[in-house]
This record gives C-alpha cells, sequence and structure tokens, in this order.
C-alpha cells in the first residue's frame, strides 16, 4: 500500500469537493431548465448564483468541513464539544450561506451546552454528511473509528437515521476510493448496502435533486457511475441544479479520490480562493501528521 499516494488521492478528494462546492454554487436552486436557458451547460467556475459570490468562493459545505478539521487536529480526537465549538466560531462569522437545521441546533447548543441534537425526523437532509470529508481523511488507517466518529459529529445538527445512512455509504465509498483508488469494487459494494437501504439506490434516481439526504447520495453516485471522468461528473451533476453546490462538493469529493488530483481541471483550481486553496493544503497535511502512523 503506498501511503504516498493515499495522501495525494487524499488531497485530490479535498481539493475536488471545493471545485465542486464553487461550481455548484452558481445553478443552486435552479430548475435544470431554468440551467439550459442562462448557460447552456454550465462548466465554468464564474461565481453568482442566489448568493452573488465571486469567482472561487465556497459555501457553507467547504467553511463547515474546514471548522470540523480545526477541530479534529487541535483536539487530537472526535470531541463533540470542540467540535460544536468550532462550527458555532464558524457561525458566528457571518457566513454567506448556512442551513436551517444548522442553525437551529448551532443556536441551541448555544444556549444550552448539549452537543447531540434530539432526534428530528425532520433533519434528514445532507447537512451532516456535507462536511465530514475531515473525519474521513482522519479515519485512514482506523476505519473502526469512521462510524463513530462520522455519527457523532453529524448528530451535533442532524440527529436522524436517514441522515446518517447515506453519510456513511458516501463516507465509506470515498475513503475506500482514497485508499485502493480504482481497485475499490465499488458496484459491488454500493449492491451490497443498496440490499440493506434499498431507497438511496442511484438506479431509482429520478433527477430529485433537493437537499434530502437520499436524492443527494442518488444523485452523486448516479453521476459517478455514469461518467468516466472528473470534469463530466461534476458538470452532470451541477446542471441538475437544486442542492447543486453540496451535490457538486460531495461528487467532486468521491470523483477526486477517484480520478486524482491531475484529473481536476487546471482551469477550475486556477479560479478558486486562494486562501480556501491553501487552507485545504495546510489542513490535509495536519490531519495526516495528527491522526495518521
Amino acid at each position: 500500500m503506498n501511503w504516498q499516494d493515499i495522501r495525494e488521492r487524499a488531497l485530490a478528494a479535498y481539493l475536488g469537493f471545493a471545485v465542486g462546492d464553487a461550481l455548484g454554487a452558481t445553478t443552486e436552486f435552479m430548475r435544470p431548465q431554468e440551467i439550459k436557458a442562462k448557460y447552456n451547460i454550465h462548466k465554468e467556475v464564474t461565481g453568482g448564483g442566489w448568493l452573488h459570490l465571486k469567482p472561487g468562493r465556497v459555501t457553507d459545505d467547504t467553511e463547515m468541513s474546514l471548522a470540523l478539521g480545526e477541530a479534529l487536529v487541535s483536539s487530537g480526537t472526535m470531541d463533540e464539544t470542540c467540535v460544536a465549538d468550532s462550527f458555532v466560531d464558524w457561525m458566528s462569522s457571518k457566513p454567506a450561506d448556512i442551513g436551517h437545521t444548522i442553525r437551529q441546533e448551532l443556536s441551541r447548543y448555544k444556549l444550552f451546552g448539549r452537543p447531540r441534537a434530539r432526534y428530528s425526523e425532520y433533519a434528514n437532509s445532507n447537512g451532516a454528511v456535507m462536511r465530514n470529508l475531515p473525519v474521513i481523511i482522519a479515519t485512514l488507517q482506523t476505519p473502526e473509528l469512521l462510524c463513530d466518529w462520522s455519527i457523532r459529529q453529524g448528530q451535533i445538527t442532524h440527529n436522524n437515521e436517514s441522515a446518517a445512512i447515506g453519510m456513511l455509504i458516501l463516507s465509506k465509498l470515498t475513503r475506500l476510493t482514497i485508499v485502493y483508488a480504482q481497485n475499490t469494487p465499488h458496484k459491488s459494494l454500493t449492491s451490497q448496502w443498496f440490499k440493506l437501504h434499498p431507497r438511496f439506490d442511484y438506479a431509482r434516481y429520478k433527477r430529485s435533486i433537493d437537499g434530502y439526504i437520499v436524492d443527494t447520495v442518488r444523485t452523486v453516485l448516479y453521476f459517478f457511475f455514469n461518467t468516466s471522468d472528473f470534469e463530466s461528473c461534476l458538470i452532470g451533476v451541477v446542471n441538475s441544479g437544486g442542492d447543486a453546490d453540496t451535490n457538486g462538493a460531495l461528487a467532486g469529493m468521491l470523483a477526486g479520490s477517484f480520478y486524482g488530483l491531475n484529473a481536476i481541471p487546471g482551469r477550475w483550481l486556477s479560479r478558486m480562493d486562494g486562501s480556501i486553496v491553501s487552507r485545504i493544503q495546510e489542513q490535509t497535511k495536519a490531519l495526516i501528521n495528527c491522526f495518521w502512523d
């Protein structure tokens, strides 16, 4: 097992995640027909969108991931209080984008000091999985911790069974892809998982692209399995509209780990916010130094 290659694929997953976030922010909440009318095919990092972002700016997906990664490195473990404090610090910075469930549960934490949210049938969106990549990188050498740490950070805002299952499907698949790259038995693995949780099967993808975790998993895996390169995968996802920044980020995470760093288009990377790219590079190294033997 070549750990230098694994380090590079971990970075590719993180940079691919941020690129997908920035690319998808432009078409978030748009319908495919609206995207086609305005862009024909949206395939450049141009900013704009409903948040009126500058080109290369990211949204809450990447920002919360960085906040989670900072908490992991500073505590040297999964400490829910440290993670929740890091999320609250991020929320206090007045981010351009923050989901309703996240704002509500972080506000609750500020008032009562309990990091785990109460179980809610309505917390079945993709807000937990969208920030979980630092946990995946931190547990690459300790896969027995992946499920526990993922669920614990997720339940700070999204204490919901569906949210947890969807998070684990994408997180396990991404972890294995970072480690084994194109030797990962993706289809056999997902077939096993779909037997247990059939509603997540991407064969049921019907272009429902809201923030519901089931639709997010279906969307990401549909385009991952039905394209043959990083660029095509992300273009397909973000031109579907809806929750395009999160779906694009998660597709970029998986496709980045599969196709590698050199597969991320240079024209996209060159348009990214330089401070975000630097933070991702530094945090990936910090997670590796902190958690890898």
